[in-house]
């Protein structure tokens, strides 16, 4: 399975990637579609992975969100206080929880963790999990809730006082008193292919993210996002999302591609792809393509193998091969635009460190800031009626009480 590698750009030569990890709430395992091999996902290995992603040198790792998974928000505050460094790149869902609910959970998380918070926007894709949230809109209509909501949410985050009615929100008078470190709110990140999630992406967020589809198709992806950015007179970054198996050789890469996909049956990817069928993610649908419900010709683009797919729901597809192989492969997509990978290997714990330890070294990665204690907003007493800070007394007023 070996490929002749494209002309690509020395280290030196590229920008400079982030990576990140993931941390896998929804479970964890040695194989796919089986209980053989599976993990616990308790929060004692949560933790684990979490403390790895922060030593190794990985910018943060992405937690999902959805039913079939614990709440982000909770699990990432509790990883916090055991990490020093990593980002949590943690979902918002308009239509699941008010801008200003958000904003203020946004704040609270970004100030107790010394800024490091990530937001992923999140509009969701399967109308039966929504509407068990209570969610009952149409695909379009969801994205131009998600428009309203990060225009308001943006403002709020940013200080500013809100008075907004839309189609969907009527908002009035909404302030937060407690700002975030980060200025002016934390790097939103947001993944969606179809043209209005598209036009929701160019018009608000700071890096856009694609599923692991093959270059020609991610190149077209950026084209599209770009075009969009730049009649709203902004820039976007570029992120990607992939699973990655690598291996010293690379037919040991492809035997351990082979082995995670071992216990999948027929039954279980007919009862996995009828899941696919029913949502209305355009991003699921152009996953689902690759695979084609087939364990053959899983191999859809050199090195890029979409055997994930078959079981599993969102990123469905892998980079399979040596250091060197996945090293330039992942150059490729930089070449096109993309400066930041959220990758994840079954079992999770392991393949991060496996990553880090093959891969890393090969990569031209962005170094990771120091944090340094952040200087932020300092209140003194209880907030007067729900909305005022204390009056502060002045050097005269200290000096008469203490005398």
């Amino acid at each position: 399975m070996s490929k002749k590698l494209p002309q690509q750009l020395s280290n030196s030569e590229m920008t400079r990637m982030q990576v990140l990890w993931f941390i896998p709430t929804h479970g964890d395992g040695r194989y796919l579609g089986t209980t053989t091999g599976g993990r616990t996902t308790s929060f004692p290995y949560l933790r684990q992975i979490a403390q790895a992603v922060d030593e190794l040198g990985y910018t943060g790792a992405l937690l999902p969100t959805g039913r079939s998974c614990e709440d982000a928000w909770i699990v990432a505050s509790t990883l916090v206080t055991y990490t020093r460094q990593m980002r949590f790149l943690v979902a918002v869902r308009p239509g699941l929880m008010s801008p200003g609910t958000a904003a203020r959970m946004t704040a609270t998380f970004d100030r107790l963790s010394n800024g490091r918070l990530l937001i992923n926007v999140v509009a969701g894709g399967d109308p039966v999990e929504l509407a068990g949230d209570g969610l009952h809109l149409s695909h379009d209509d969801r994205y131009r809730l998600t428009d309203e909501f990060l225009t308001v949410w943006r403002k709020i985050v940013a200080s500013e006082e809100v008075n907004f009615k839309g189609d969907y929100l009527n908002i009035q008078g909404s302030k937060l008193l407690f700002p975030p470190i980060q200025k002016p709110y934390p790097p939103l990140w947001f993944g969606g292919s179809s043209p209005i999630a598209q036009q929701v992406a160019a018009k608000h967020v700071d890096i856009y993210l694609t599923w692991g589809e093959p270059p020609t198709q991610v190149a077209e992806k950026i084209a599209s996002v770009r075009r969009l950015a730049e009649a709203q007179g902004r820039t976007l970054k570029f992120g990607i999302r992939l699973h990655v198996i690598v291996r010293e050789t690379e037919s040991e890469a492809w035997d351990a591609a082979n082995q995670l996909i071992r216990y999948v049956d027929e039954e279980v990817i007919a009862t996995a792809q009828k899941a696919y069928a029913s949502m209305d993610s355009e991003g699921q649908r152009r996953m689902t393509q690759l695979n084609n419900s087939s364990r053959e010709a899983l191999e859809v683009s050199p090195n890029l193998w979409a055997g994930v797919g078959l079981v599993r729901g969102g990123a469905g597809t892998a980079l399979v091969g040596d250091p060197d192989t996945i090293a330039a492969r992942m150059r490729e997509y930089a070449n096109l635009g993309i400066d930041t990978f959220i990758l994840s290997g079954y079992p999770h714990l392991e393949e991060a460190y496996r990553v880090a330890e093959l891969l890393f070294p090969r990569l031209p990665l962005k170094k990771l800031p120091t944090l340094e204690q952040q200087d932020v907003l300092n209140t003194s007493g209880e907030i007067v009626a729900y909305q005022d800070f204390p009056n502060k007394l002045t050097r005269k007023e200290v000096q008469l009480i203490v005398n």
